[in-house]
């Protein structure tokens, strides 16, 4: 069997669920080009815990976690099944790295997970469980998340991140749809992409010390947080492929990434 490789997503705004634009495509497309997995797990950064959760609902409601847009985004339901099976599997694999795990039976799937697996899965039909984030306990705290998950990576189980690379929300609300990126946000962006080429772990999880514009480009850690799981779960030797780029009202740099392990 292939080995699973694991992703980061910029998941942006809740609106691509119904205008995909080029994020939309480049979705689609990476559903088309990874093996087909037997289920999903995916962080998403908007589910904040104290400790580490995973979905355990077998029918998770699709949760409309966002207010003022049109209604034709409410009316949008992504019915993928759940997953205990999977959810319980990644109870043990936590556990057994010394990290405390729990199931949440009741929680659906929110924006962050289900608006781009509604363009890599558009029928619905992977199973999906959810990760929480946990932002006080910060990025290495994820990186051995990711590590303690990678085991799913041989069991045809597609890990996910979903964040952002820059989430500065009031610059992106100043900002507009086509304006040219602020210079902090690529500055952020570059070197993001250069530090997990590198494999430079610790400035990785330094990273608010030792990025540029790290605060600005992060006033708060869970956008960033789904990162470190992904690459954690990729091992120390990855290939990192950047399958997305540019931004969004100029602030929102959208770079996802595609990490294939090596052993």
């Amino acid at each position: 069997m292939q080995r699973m490789p694991t992703l980061f997503l910029s998941h942006g705004s809740p609106m691509h669920a119904v205008s995909p634009g080029v994020v939309g495509d480049a979705w689609a497309a990476l559903g088309k080009r990874l093996p087909r997995p037997d289920a999903v797990v995916i962080a998403s950064a908007h589910w904040e815990t104290s400790l580490p959760m995973v979905t355990g609902n077998p029918r998770p409601q699709t949760i409309h976690d966002f207010g003022g847009f049109p209604e034709a985004l409410y009316e949008i339901s992504y019915p993928a099944r759940g997953a205990p099976n999977i959810a319980a599997r990644a109870v043990t694999l936590l556990k057994n790295a010394g990290i405390t795990a729990g199931v949440d039976g009741c929680r659906g799937l929110d924006h962050g997970a289900w608006v781009p697996l509604r363009w890599m899965f558009p029928q619905a039909d992977v199973p999906v469980i959810q990760l929480a984030v946990q932002p006080a306990r910060g990025a290495a705290h994820h990186v051995a998340l990711g590590r303690a998950l990678a085991p799913f990576s041989d069991e045809n189980v597609l890990i996910i991140g979903s964040g952002h690379a820059t989430h500065n929300l009031r610059d992106w609300m100043h900002g507009r749809d086509g304006a040219r990126p602020l210079p902090y946000a690529v500055e952020f962006s570059e070197w993001l992409a250069t530090t997990l080429e590198a494999h430079d772990e610790r400035a990785l999880v330094d990273y608010r010390d030792r990025a540029p514009a790290a605060v600005r480009a992060h006033p708060t850690e869970e956008h960033l947080l789904p990162l470190f799981i992904a690459y954690g779960a990729a091992g120390d030797d990855a290939t990192i492929e950047r399958v997305v780029d540019g931004y969004e009202n100029g602030a929102l740099a959208r770079d996802s990434f595609l990490f294939e392990r090596r052993r």
